[in-house]
């Protein structure tokens, strides 16, 4: 009985393992002060969809676009002052070399009001890099993708690099 035990308690032990190798890579809060937000809709030059050609977002989680290279996409914050949550699934050409946000808001009215404002937003689980160069590199025609594509390679690059020099140093 207690082999049958053992293994029983080994088996919950690995199935905690898997679900918890699975799991997002930032799941702590970080606090990023004073992010400059604006505000678009959906019936601006982009339409009602995002960059992955979903609809946008105006529910639970909303909408939001950002430079990938500073805000990845899949990148999850929260407003500190409102409680809204967004994720980035959208980005804008005048955002790209900026740490901008644009907030996705289901009216004209409601885009208006939110203006330019300087927030703080805690930052709920961070995007993917490799999943926005993925997105990004058939679109590479357009020059502010090639920036973002760009930046996004020569952090991957340094990652590389640093790991590289951690290995070495062991």
């Amino acid at each position: 009985m207690p082999k049958c035990l053992n293994l029983t308690f080994a088996g919950i032990a690995a199935c905690l393992v898997v679900g918890c190798a699975t799991q997002p890579k930032l799941t702590a809060v970080h606090r990023m002060p004073k992010v400059r937000t604006t505000a678009y809709t959906h019936t601006e030059r982009g339409g009602g969809h995002n960059a992955l050609g979903t609809f946008l977002s105006g529910r639970q989680v909303m909408s939001a676009a950002s430079d990938w290279s500073r805000f990845p996409l899949g990148t999850r914050f929260r407003i500190a002052t409102t409680n809204e949550e967004y994720m980035i699934d959208d980005y804008g050409m005048a955002l790209v070399g900026t740490d901008t946000i644009d907030l996705y808001k289901s009216s004209r009215l409601d885009m208006r009001h939110w203006g330019v404002r300087y927030v703080d937003i805690d930052i709920l689980q961070w995007g993917s890099e490799e999943r926005s160069l993925k997105v990004l590199a058939p679109r590479c025609k357009n020059h502010c993708v090639r920036q973002m594509v760009s930046a996004l390679e020569k952090k991957r690059g340094k990652t590389v690099a640093q790991q590289t020099t951690l290995l070495r140093s062991l």
